[in-house]
C-alpha cells in the first residue's frame, strides 16, 4: 500500500497570443514548471520558439503537452500507425529546436569567457529539455474533450489490468518505439508491416474506437455526424440493423458496443471502476445528462482517460518543490541582487540565504515578489472588511520566497532599480493578502515560503514589479528582459479639458495593471499610450474608460504613432577618396529647398562634410558623415571581427576614407584604435589619425576681438570667408612649407582668397586617413592639439548623442551612420609665460552646440533616406487564399521568407516581413480579401532597414518625365509625385508640429503681397 502524500499546487494560465506576452512572461517568473502546449497538426509555431526560450531563461522544468490529438484521427482521417508517426517526427521537431536553443545559450556563454575556457551544455539540463514519452514528460491530450494520458500511465493501467504481463518499468522503453505486442512477445516492428506498434495499438486504438462508435451511434439516432470529415460512418451506420428514430445517443444505440470494448481497456483512471456493461454506461449518460454526439463523447472519455488527473500526476511527478527550485534548479531566477554595498553586509547575506533555501521558519526574514498587478472586479472578492469604493481593486500577484507574509503587517516596497545604499527611500506599506481560487479571491491571514497569493494595498507604489521585504537590509529579485517592445503607439486625449486629471490618473493606473503597458508624457503634453499589438490596444482603451477613467469621460484617440529613423546613402563617387574631396557633383535637393535649406551653417557643408564654428569663434571643428554598416557596427561594439561577414562593407569603408591599408583586418583596427563613441542605434564617432597625430589640427593667430574665420551667405547663396578691412581673407595662418593654408602674404595680392572649407578639404586630400605629423609640427599646430585633447575632446561624445536623438529630415533618431572628425582649427593668442593658449574661453556646452549643428548639415548635404522597423508575420493559410494573401502583401511591401506545407493538412505556414508603418489594418484587410481563408497574424519586431527610396527625388531627364510624368503645377517645392517616403516625412513633421514643404504651397501667386509668410 503505497502512501498518501498531499501537495499544493498553484495552476497559473495565461493566454497564448503575442499581443499578452508579458502576461506569460509574468506567469513563468512565478512558477518552477510549465506546460507547453503544442498543436498536434500545426506543429511549433513562432510564438512557441519564444515561449521555450523564455522558459529556459527562467530555469523551469518543462512538460511538453501535445494537444488536439483527436484531429489526427477526425480531420485528417489517419490511422493509428500513421498517427504515430507523426506524432513522433512532431516531438523530435520540438527536441530539434531544444537542443539548438541549449547549444546557442552555451555559445553566448562561451563568448564572455576567456579563450581557454569552454563550457558545454550541462548534461542534467540537456536531460529536463529533452522530451521523451518514456520519461513521462510528455502528455498526449484533447483538451476539447478532456481525455489526456503518458506513457508511464498508460503502462500501469495496462499492467494492472493484466491487458500486458510485462512490468511498467520495462514497458514503457518499448511502448513508444519501434516494437509490437504479439502473444505476451516484444518484437521489432517495421514501419512497412500490417501489424501495428504497440503504442497504435494500446494507445491510439481504443481511442479511434470511441470516436468512430460514437460517430456510428449518432448517424443511427439523429442521421448524421459531424466528427469524421471524410464522413466515413454515415454508410456503416445506415446499413446497421438499426434505424433512425430517436434523437438521443443511448448505451443500446448502434455503434455503443464498440464504445464499451474500448472504455475497458487501456483506462488510466484510478479513481474509476471500467464500465462492464451498457447499464453502467447508461447510467453515467443519463447522470450527465449527454445525449448529443459531444457530450456523449466528453461524459465517457473523460472518464476513461481523465486529462486533469494525468497533468496533475505529471506535475507531482516532474516539477520540484519549491525549496528544490530556489536551492537547485531555479538558482539563478529565484535569486536577490547582489551589488557592492550589500555583498558584505551581513544581515543581507542572511535574508538571501533565507530566499536561497526557501525557508519558512519562523526566525526567517519575509520576502515575497511581486511580478505583476492585475485590476479585479471588487464583486469577486470575499473580504467584507475590505474598504474600497471602486469597482475594480488594483491587486499584486505574489510569490512568498522566505518567511511567512501576513495580513496587516508592514513591509518595505522595493522596486527593480532600488540600490542597497538607497535605503533611506524606502516607503512601509501595510498589506492585506487574498488566496485565489479560480475568480474568487479568498481573505487569509497568512501565506508561508513556496506559495502564490494576491497583495491588496500597492496601487501607489506606481511600479510594474516589487519586492516586499520585512528588513531594510533585503534586496529586489533579480529581473528578467522580457524581450517584447511595444509595437503599437497612440496619443490619448480627453475630450473635455475638465477630464484631463481623470485621464491622468487612469493612465497611471492602466499602466500599474498591465505591465505591457507604457504610458509616456512628452515636452509638448502628448500622453503616449504604447501596447504590444493592436488587439492589446484596443482592450487598453476599453479597459481605460470602463475601469480606470468611468464610463462618462469621452477620449480622443490618434492615428498610431510608428517610429522611423534618418540615415544617409553613399554617393556614386565617393569610394574614389581622393576625387570624391575635388568633386563638383552638386548637393542634394533638400539642401537647397525650404525648410530644410533654412539649417543654421548649412552654408558651411557641403556632400556630407561641413564645418562648425563655436559660439564666439574660438575655434572651429571640421567632421564627415558616411553610411556605417550594422555588420561593423556589432563587430565595433564587439571589439572583435567575429567573422567575415563584414569584409566587402570595411573594403567599402576603407576607400572611403582614404585608409592606406587594403585589408579588411587593417581597417578594422584603424578605426577601433580610433572609436570616440558608439550607440545602440548603429552609430560611431571616430577621430581618425590624421587628427590624433596633429597633421589636421591647425592653430590660428588671432586677436582678442577676432577667431578662427567663419563662412558667411553671401547674397547668391554661396559661402565665402570673412575678410579683413584690406580685403584679405581671414586665414592669417596655416601648415608651413607650402601648405595651401599658408598665410594670404606669401601670395601675390592678386590672388582669389580661397575658402576655407575648400583649403580643409585640400588639406584632408594630402593627409589623408591614417596620416602622421610632420617631424616639424609648428608650434601653433601643437598648441592647438593639445587645446583639443585635453579641452575639446572630451565634450565631443555628450554633442555626438544629442545629435543623433534627432535628425535634420524630421527629428527621427539618426541610424547607421559614422561621424568622422577631419580636422580642428583653434584661434591662438600668446600668453604671459611665452605659449599659445586659445583667444577665447572654450566650454563643453559650445561644443556640444557646434557638433550637433556640424552633424546636421552634413546629414543635409547627403543623400537622405528613411530607416523603418519591419515585423515578422506568421500565418496559416488554405490554398485557396494564397493568392488574396500574396496580393495584400505585395501592396503593403512585404516580403515573404518562407511558405511551407503543414505535413498532412491543405494548411500552409508562411513566414514573411512587412513594414510597420503597413501593418496597420492587417488582419480585417486579410480576412475581408480571403474570405477567411487565413488565420489571423502574429507580428513581433524583427529588424530595421533602411528604405531605398529617395524621398526628394525628381523626374530630370527627358525619359524620367516620359516615364514619370512633369511635376504638379501646385506649388509644391518638393515633389508633385508618389513619393511614399516623402509622404512618411510629411507625416511625421506635420504630427510634431514642424513646418511642412507642402505648407508653403502658393495657390495664387498674384496674392503673394498678401500672405503673411
Amino acid at each position: 500500500k503505497q502512501s498518501r502524500t498531499e501537495t499544493i499546487h498553484h495552476l497559473l494560465d495565461s493566454p497564448g497570443h503575442t499581443d499578452f506576452s508579458t502576461e506569460v512572461s509574468s506567469s513563468l517568473q512565478c512558477c518552477d514548471g510549465t506546460l507547453l502546449v503544442v498543436d498536434a497538426v500545426e506543429g511549433m509555431c513562432a510564438r512557441t520558439h519564444q515561449v521555450l526560450r523564455e522558459a529556459h531563461s527562467h530555469q523551469l522544468v518543462p512538460i511538453l503537452v501535445i494537444n488536439k490529438v483527436d484531429r489526427l484521427c477526425t480531420d485528417l482521417c489517419l490511422s493509428t500507425t500513421e498517427a504515430h508517426l507523426r506524432l513522433r517526427r512532431l516531438i523530435e521537431s520540438v527536441n530539434a529546436t531544444t537542443a539548438g536553443m541549449l547549444l546557442s545559450k552555451a555559445a553566448e556563454m562561451n563568448e564572455t569567457k576567456a579563450a581557454n575556457e569552454t563550457m558545454d551544455v550541462d548534461e542534467d539540463e540537456e536531460a529536463r529539455w529533452t522530451f521523451d514519452p518514456m520519461k513521462g514528460n510528455v502528455v498526449f491530450a484533447s483538451a476539447l474533450y478532456g481525455w489526456g494520458f503518458t506513457v508511464p500511465a498508460l503502462c500501469r493501467s495496462l499492467f494492472r489490468k493484466k491487458a500486458v504481463s510485462i512490468k511498467p518499468m520495462l514497458l514503457k522503453q518499448y511502448m513508444f518505439g519501434d516494437f509490437k505486442y504479439n502473444n505476451g512477445k516484444v518484437l521489432k516492428w517495421k514501419t512497412t508491416g500490417d501489424a501495428d506498434s504497440m503504442f497504435a495499438e494500446f494507445g491510439l486504438q481504443p481511442l479511434w474506437d470511441i470516436y468512430e462508435g460514437v460517430s456510428l451511434a449518432s448517424v443511427a439516432t439523429t442521421g448524421s455526424s459531424q466528427l469524421f470529415a471524410d464522413g466515413r460512418t454515415a454508410y456503416a451506420a445506415n446499413n446497421g440493423s438499426e434505424k433512425p428514430n430517436d434523437a438521443k445517443i443511448k448505451a443500446t444505440s448502434y455503434g455503443m458496443d464498440q464504445v464499451l470494448s474500448a472504455l475497458q481497456q487501456g483506462g488510466t483512471s484510478s479513481q474509476q471502476t471500467p464500465l462492464s456493461t451498457a447499464d453502467e454506461m447508461q447510467k453515467i449518460l443519463t447522470r450527465t445528462g449527454s445525449s448529443s454526439e459531444e457530450a456523449v463523447l466528453r461524459s465517457l472519455i473523460r472518464r476513461y482517460r481523465p486529462l486533469s488527473d494525468t497533468v496533475l500526476d505529471v506535475v507531482f511527478e516532474l516539477c520540484p518543490s519549491p525549496r528544490d527550485a530556489s536551492n537547485k534548479l531555479r538558482t539563478r531566477a529565484l535569486a536577490l541582487k547582489k551589488d557592492d554595498d550589500a555583498t558584505g553586509n551581513a544581515e543581507f547575506n542572511a535574508i538571501w540565504e533565507s530566499v536561497r533555501s526557501c525557508d519558512a521558519s519562523s526566525s526567517a526574514n519575509t520576502v515575497a515578489h511581486i511580478c505583476k498587478f492585475m485590476s479585479v472586479d471588487r464583486a469577486h472578492i470575499r473580504d467584507p472588511e475590505l474598504e474600497d469604493d471602486n469597482s475594480h481593486v488594483i491587486l499584486g500577484l505574489a510569490r512568498v520566497l522566505s518567511g511567512t507574509l501576513r495580513s496587516e503587517s508592514e513591509y518595505y516596497v522595493m522596486g527593480p532599480k532600488h540600490s542597497f545604499k538607497d535605503q533611506h527611500k524606502l516607503v512601509k506599506k501595510s498589506v492585506r493578502l487574498y488566496l485565489l481560487m479560480g475568480s474568487a479571491y479568498v481573505r487569509v491571514n497568512e501565506v508561508p515560503a513556496g506559495h502564490l497569493c494576491a497583495v491588496q494595498n500597492l496601487e501607489d507604489v506606481q511600479l510594474k514589479t516589487a519586492t516586499l521585504c520585512d528588513s531594510i537590509h533585503g534586496m529586489p529579485l533579480q529581473g528578467f528582459d522580457q524581450g517584447v517592445r511595444p509595437l503599437v503607439k497612440v496619443n490619448v486625449e480627453a475630450t473635455d479639458p475638465a477630464d484631463i486629471q481623470t485621464l491622468e490618473h487612469g493612465l497611471l493606473k492602466l499602466s500599474q495593471a498591465d505591465g505591457a503597458v507604457e504610458v509616456t508624457a512628452t515636452a509638448k503634453g502628448e500622453r503616449i499610450l504604447a501596447c504590444l499589438g493592436e488587439l492589446h490596444l484596443e482592450q487598453s482603451i476599453l479597459d481605460l474608460q470602463k475601469i480606470y477613467c468611468g464610463n462618462d469621460i469621452k477620449l480622443r484617440i490618434s492615428e498610431p504613432i510608428v517610429e522611423f529613423g534618418e540615415t544617409t546613402d553613399w554617393f556614386n563617387d565617393e569610394l574614389d577618396f581622393a576625387q570624391f574631396c575635388e568633386s563638383k557633383t552638386t548637393s542634394p535637393r533638400q539642401s537647397s529647398i525650404p525648410p530644410y535649406n533654412e539649417e543654421e551653417g548649412l552654408e558651411s557643408a557641403k556632400l556630407g562634410r561641413s564645418r562648425a564654428v563655436l559660439t564666439g569663434r574660438p575655434a572651429a571643428i571640421s567632421l564627415r558623415a558616411i553610411p556605417l554598416s550594422s555588420k561593423i557596427h556589432s563587430a565595433l561594439k564587439q571589439g572583435k571581427l567575429a567573422s567575415d561577414d563584414a569584409d566587402d562593407d570595411l573594403l567599402t569603408l576603407g576607400k572611403a576614407l582614404g585608409s592606406a591599408s587594403s585589408t579588411p583586418k587593417g581597417i578594422f583596427e584603424q578605426i577601433l584604435e580610433r572609436v570616440l563613441s558608439i550607440d545602440e542605434n548603429g552609430n560611431a564617432m571616430i577621430a581618425p589619425p590624421s587628427l590624433s597625430s596633429g597633421a589636421t589640427a591647425i592653430g590660428r593667430l588671432a586677436s582678442k576681438d577676432e577667431g578662427v574665420p567663419i563662412m558667411t551667405k553671401a547674397k547668391n547663396g554661396s559661402g565665402t570667408t570673412e575678410n579683413d578691412d584690406n580685403g584679405n581673407s581671414d586665414t592669417n595662418h596655416g601648415k608651413m612649407n607650402g601648405d595651401p593654408l599658408e598665410h594670404n602674404s606669401t601670395h601675390n595680392s592678386a590672388t582669389e582668397a580661397v575658402g576655407v572649407m575648400e583649403e580643409i578639404r585640400g588639406m584632408i586630400r594630402d593627409r589623408r586617413f591614417d596620416a602622421a605629423a610632420d617631424d616639424d609640427l609648428s608650434e601653433e599646430d601643437a598648441a592647438a592639439l593639445e587645446i583639443w585633447n585635453n579641452t575639446m575632446k572630451g565634450s565631443v561624445a555628450a554633442g555626438f548623442k544629442l545629435a543623433m536623438s534627432a535628425g535634420p529630415i524630421c527629428e527621427e533618431p539618426v541610424r547607421s551612420v559614422l561621424i568622422v572628425l577631419e580636422a580642428v582649427e583653434v584661434a591662438l593668442e600668446k600668453g604671459q609665460d611665452g605659449k599659445y593658449q586659445c583667444s577665447k574661453p572654450l566650454s563643453g556646452g559650445m561644443m556640444l552646440s557646434a557638433l550637433k549643428s556640424a552633424i546636421r548639415c552634413a546629414l543635409l548635404t547627403r543623400p537622405a533616406r528613411l530607416v523603418e522597423s519591419h515585423l515578422k508575420l506568421t500565418l496559416h493559410s488554405s490554398m485557396a487564399g494564397l493568392g488574396p494573401l500574396y496580393n495584400v502583401l505585395s501592396k503593403r511591401r512585404g516580403k515573404v521568407l518562407d511558405d511551407s506545407m503543414v505535413d498532412g493538412t491543405d494548411l500552409i505556414l508562411l513566414t514573411a516581413t512587412l513594414p510597420h508603418a503597413e501593418a496597420f489594418g492587417l488582419a480585417p484587410e486579410l480576412f475581408q480579401k480571403s474570405s477567411g481563408e487565413v488565420t489571423a497574424p502574429e507580428l513581433i519586431f524583427s529588424h530595421w532597414a533602411r528604405f531605398d527610396e529617395d524621398p526628394f527625388w525628381i523626374p530630370t531627364s527627358l525619359e524620367e518625365r516620359e516615364d514619370f510624368g512633369e511635376i504638379l503645377n501646385n506649388g509644391d517645392l518638393s515633389t508633385g509625385m508618389d513619393n511614399t517616403a516623402l509622404n512618411y516625412i510629411r507625416g511625421v513633421r506635420q504630427r510634431k508640429g514642424l513646418l511642412v514643404d507642402s505648407s508653403r504651397t502658393v495657390v495664387a501667386a498674384e496674392k503673394q503681397r498678401t500672405l503673411k509668410r
